[in-house]
Parts: structure tokens; C-alpha cells; sequence
């Protein structure tokens, strides 16, 4: 009791979230994060020690600098970007064929998981031979006893990661940790969608949006090289059809979960459906789906010279997304496999299911960056979903605001 009332007083020193790295109407962010060290070796037994995670500094810097000089521009400028942004190096915008390795071997899970999975892909067996990996999101704990169980070091980035929980320990009582399998953003952010939802969103009330998939690909026939979790579909008419129905099962879903009025039941539920692991994964290719419609939307609309947000033009500047059919093919068919959500891809997920992402970026903490927004000059109405990541490529989720606790 003490502790909360503790918490409750100190809520309102709680740093507001900022509008971004450049606290402009413009919505973009480094990519990646500089290199951790997340224990000593003498004193940590934490598993997450297991694996590093390096990327070159200069890189980063050369990144924001880069991304400045975007934002500063006119917009005759920024017209004339467009024009140009084929030019961009890597050196600007990552792409996930450097990446992918970073992604392939989940840091938060342990080298004997990861061994297992490995096994599992090259024998096509289903994970749901092992109940134990079914368990998409775990159960509450406190905040700050996950906090000293997983950062036990003395190195000052363990130190810095410590103090970022304590601030959010300000805000939120709890944590609950999602399955790190390069999902864990898409997972994340859908399972906080749909635990707070009241109302089904309009966007999947309107009549046409079940007839999404059939309109994409009557128009791009590129879209048949879509792969519905990493398999080819032969027919056309199969891949639209599952699509639609992908689609349907998550406006069903979000209604079912809207409909259930007490909050600790609707969490429940919640939690049924993220065990079901055959519905889930459908969930996320309906996210995905949804995720490539608005990226067309964009990129059309640059291509007849309209008003898009900048992390589009970023979006298709990359050397393995210059359209939306390489975004397809590179990214999006990858996602959940060989990698997760890059960062100008969290703008795009926000997008998609027009929910405001406020993240709590840990190794942020004390900086402008420490609460970040996707995207950061939001639509009013966009409901808000608050995740948490360490490093910018695993995401957890905080639970349990502290006055509602203290109420």
C-alpha cells in the first residue's frame, strides 16, 4: 500500500510524452539502437545476457542527421526529396537484409527455445507440439521486480535501463511480458488494441473492407506472392479467399472483444484468444494485409503528388522497399520470420489500425526520445495503446496504471 501511494505521489513528475525526435507535424525516428551491454559478467545470470546485439554508432548518427535535414525542409524541398530519395543509402535508412540476422535469433528467448524452433522449421512441426510456447502473453508482474530479476548488472547502460523502469514504474504497476518470435510489436500492439476496445473501430464497420483483398489483386497481380505464414498459396482465388477470411475473423474478433463491457473480463477473453494459436496468427495476417493497403494508399498518393506523411517517403526510400511490391516481398512476407517491425514500419502499423503507439523507449530514458509517439502528431479520436521496449526491436507490455490501483 505504501508502495502505491508512493507511486500515486510521484505520477505526476511523470515526463510527458514528447512529439517525436523533432517536435514537428512530421513523424519519424532513428532506426535501431546503439549498442547494449545489459550486464556485467561478474555479477548477472540474467538469460537475456545470452545474446548482443550490436550496430555501429556512426550509423545512427549519420541516420538522425540525415532525417534533420528532412524535417527542416520546405516544401518545395520535400517534393524535390521525393524526386531524389532513390539516392538514399543504407547508411540512411537499414534494411532488413542487413538486418535479418539481428532478427533471426530472438535475444529474449533462451538458446535451447532457439534451438528447438530451428528444429521445428526444417521438420514442419507446428509449435503446438510444445504447450509451453503457446503462452503469447504472460501474466502481470510487478514492474520493478522484473526490472531487478532481468538487469542485475553494474555496467551504466544496465544502470540507465533501471532508472527508465523506475520512471515508468511511476505510471504503471505492472508488466506483461509478450513472446519475442518477431511478432512481438504486431502482438503487442493488437493485444492492447483489443483488451481496451469498447466499440468495433469504423474503419472495419465499412462495407468495402472485405473486399480489399479481391480489389488489390485484380489490380496488382504481384500480390499472389503473398505467403500466408512463409507458404505459397497456388491459387489466386484460395489466397483471396483466406485473406478475406483473416480479415473477417479480426472484425469478429474486435467486435466479440468491444461487446464485453467489464474491463477484467474483456482481459480474459483477451487472453484466451492469444492462446489460440491458430486464430492468432491469422489475426496478424490480417494486420499484415491491412498494413500493405495503407502502404499503397501512401505510395499512390505520392506518385499523383498529394500531401503524405514523411515516414512514407522513408518507407519506399529503402533499397528493398522502393514500392510496395518489394515491401511485400522483403518485409512484410518476412515479418514473424526472419524479422520484426523496423522502425519507419511502426508508423505504418499505427496506420493500419489507427491506434496512436505510445512507447516507453527505455534506453531513451532522460532524453526528448524516452516517450515516443507513432506518429507523433496523432488524430485525436485514434484511441492509444502503450507498449515498452529496452531496445527499439522487443516490445512488452505495461499494465495496470497506478491510480487505478490506488482508487
Amino acid at each position: 500500500m505504501l508502495q502505491q501511494k508512493a507511486r500515486k505521489a510521484t505520477a505526476a513528475t511523470e515526463e510527458k510524452p514528447r512529439k517525436g525526435i523533432f517536435g514537428m507535424t512530421f513523424y519519424l525516428k532513428k532506426d535501431k539502437c546503439p549498442p547494449r551491454d545489459k550486464t556485467s559478467s561478474a555479477t548477472s545470470t540474467s538469460h537475456k545476457g545470452k545474446a548482443a546485439l550490436s550496430v555501429k554508432e556512426d550509423s545512427i548518427h549519420c541516420t538522425k542527421r540525415a532525417l534533420t535535414e528532412v524535417m527542416k525542409t520546405s516544401r518545395p524541398h520535400q517534393e524535390n526529396y521525393c524526386k531524389n530519395k532513390g539516392k538514399l543509402t543504407a547508411s540512411v535508412i537499414s534494411s532488413p537484409m542487413e538486418s535479418s540476422v539481428d532478427y533471426e535469433e530472438d535475444m529474449y528467448r533462451d538458446a535451447e527455445e532457439i534451438e528447438r524452433e530451428k528444429v521445428l522449421l526444417v521438420c514442419g512441426t507446428g509449435s503446438s507440439d510444445f504447450p509451453e510456447n503457446k503462452l503469447s502473453v504472460e501474466p502481470e508482474v510487478d514492474i520493478m521486480d522484473y526490472c531487478q530479476e532481468e538487469w542485475r548488472g553494474n555496467t551504466s547502460h544496465a544502470k540507465h535501463i533501471r532508472k527508465g523502469y523506475e520512471a515508468v514504474s511511476r505510471k504503471f504497476i505492472s508488466i506483461r511480458r509478450v513472446r519475442g518470435d518477431n511478432y512481438c510489436a504486431v502482438r503487442a500492439t493488437l493485444f492492447q488494441a483489443l483488451s481496451q476496445a469498447t466499440q468495433l473501430p469504423d474503419w472495419l464497420q465499412r462495407e468495402d473492407m472485405m473486399l480489399v483483398p479481391e480489389r488489390l489483386m485484380v489490380k496488382y497481380d504481384w500480390i499472389t506472392q503473398w505467403q500466408l505464414r512463409q507458404k505459397w498459396t497456388s491459387k489466386v482465388e484460395n489466397l483471396m479467399e483466406e485473406i478475406k477470411e483473416c480479415l473477417m475473423l479480426l472484425k469478429r474478433k474486435w467486435k466479440n472483444m468491444s461487446e464485453i463491457k467489464i474491463l477484467s473480463e474483456r482481459q480474459a477473453a483477451c487472453d484466451e484468444l492469444f492462446k489460440s494459436e491458430e486464430d492468432e496468427y491469422r489475426l496478424y495476417e490480417a494486420v499484415k494485409f491491412l498494413m500493405l493497403n495503407i502502404a499503397i494508399k501512401l505510395y499512390e498518393d505520392n506518385e499523383k503528388e498529394k500531401e503524405v506523411p514523411v515516414f512514407s517517403w522513408l518507407l519506399f526510400a529503402r533499397d528493398t522497399s522502393r514500392n510496395p511490391s518489394q515491401l511485400m516481398e522483403n518485409h512484410l512476407n518476412q515479418l514473424g520470420h526472419t524479422g520484426g517491425l523496423e522502425q519507419v514500419e511502426m508508423f505504418l502499423l499505427a496506420y493500419a489500425l489507427q491506434h496512436t503507439i505510445q512507447v516507453y523507449r527505455l534506453y531513451k530514458y532522460s532524453t526528448d526520445e524516452f516517450i515516443t509517439l507513432y506518429p507523433n502528431d496523432p488524430e485525436e479520436a485514434w484511441p492509444v495503446v502503450t507498449l515498452i521496449t529496452e531496445d527499439d526491436r522487443h516490445y512488452n507490455i505495461p499494465a495496470r496504471m497506478c491510480e487505478e490501483t490506488s482508487l
